[in-house]
């Protein structure tokens, strides 16, 4: 037996927000998208393989980017990459990984991560989750890393919690999934809101108790798995128990309805890196808010990001907020704060044709 965490990484994703870069062959996760050399998947194993060891990763996917997470992530043993028959959000991979790694350690300690975050301050999240990790000992404690705000943003979930001075843990008291522009602007007054991170800290029993309360047919479908885990049908059992389950996030299939809900606040430089305008704030830019990655040329143009192939020289004159960025087939010219008409934008290259997506 171990005390050290098992580590699941979420890397499910197509990214639709990063599109034309983001493809359906190779999503965000998968790509260099800070220029460091590792791609996002890689940084986010890179950052948790410190807090535990190699043989207790588990990374949940999409089954046709089992190769790419093998040959990204050479040291997570094979069978430990879980691949998932269709999409069916964070509940259901939470739920499968959950039961999976509970059947070999009813005792695990689990911390859940999106494959494709950025946290610049790693010391600091180090210590946030030290905190999750030993609140996370109590049974049927629910555990999130939440962000303080410094906007008023509409692509999170806001978590409202009760103030305990002295204690880093708080207990939740409400969640409110990607609120609009008004009431995000309240939330970041009122003092008492945070950004839900998406990285959670729980033992496998507490949340399989959460799912049996809460999403009965989930655990249902995944407890009758024990009988085929890690055996030669495992992937037709799969099949069969993601058919079972609806889409639904584990936010609010579970986090929106527990009791037991705390969360560790956290400043430690993170974000989503959900779109190019969250890519845009992590950047350097210059005086007039320009990120340039690119041979460019600019007149009157500012708040840009410009995203180019150094091949080709970019002359751009007059905008403001706005998105230039090529990627093999597809040139994209959108304001950079669009990223809501991203599905549009896809859903009519797809008609097109698939190489476009």
């Amino acid at each position: 037996m171990q005390n050290k965490p098992y580590i699941v990484i979420m890397a499910g994703g197509i990214g639709s927000r990063f599109w034309p870069y983001s493809r359906n062959k190779r999503p965000k996760q998968f790509l260099d998208i800070l220029g460091t050399g590792r791609t996002l998947l890689q940084m986010t194993y890179d950052r948790f393989v410190k807090l535990s060891d190699k043989s207790l990763f588990y990374v949940v996917t999409f089954k046709k980017y089992y190769n790419i997470v093998r040959e990204q992530l050479p040291d997570v043993p094979a069978n430990q990459i879980l691949t998932e028959p269709l999409r069916r959000n964070t509940a259901t991979c939470v739920a499968y990984a959950s039961y999976r790694i509970f059947q070999k350690d009813p005792d695990a300690k689990l911390i859940i991560t999106p494959a494709d975050h950025l946290i610049i301050q790693e010391g600091n999240f180090y210590s946030a989750m030290d905190m999750a990790l030993q609140a996370a000992e109590q049974d049927e404690k629910l555990i999130t890393l939440g962000i303080r705000p410094n906007r008023p943003e509409t692509g999170y979930g806001y978590i409202q919690y009760i103030s305990n001075h002295g204690n880093p843990v708080k207990k939740v008291k409400t969640f409110t999934e990607k609120p609009n522009i008004k009431l995000a602007m309240t939330f970041l007054e009122s003092g008492d809101f945070v950004w839900n991170s998406g990285i959670f800290i729980w033992k496998a029993k507490s949340i399989i108790k959460a799912f049996e309360k809460y999403m009965p047919d989930v655990a249902e479908a995944f407890e009758e798995g024990f009988a085929h885990y890690g055996k030669p049908d495992e992937e037709e059992y799969t099949k069969k128990a993601y058919s079972l389950v609806k889409n639904i996030s584990i936010d609010y299939g579970i986090m929106e309805k527990a009791d037991e809900v705390y969360t560790v606040l956290g400043e430690f430089g993170w974000s989503d890196l959900g779109s190019w305008l969250s890519l845009h704030e992590t950047r350097v830019k210059d005086d007039l808010g320009n990120v340039v990655d690119a041979n460019a040329v600019l007149f009157d143009t500012k708040n840009c990001f410009i995203r180019v192939s150094p091949e080709k020289l970019v002359v751009i004159e007059g905008l403001d907020n706005f998105l230039v960025t090529e990627s093999d087939n597809v040139l994209l010219i959108c304001k950079l704060n669009g990223d809501k008409k991203f599905r549009e934008f896809v859903t009519e290259a797809k008609k097109k044709g698939e190489d476009y997506v």
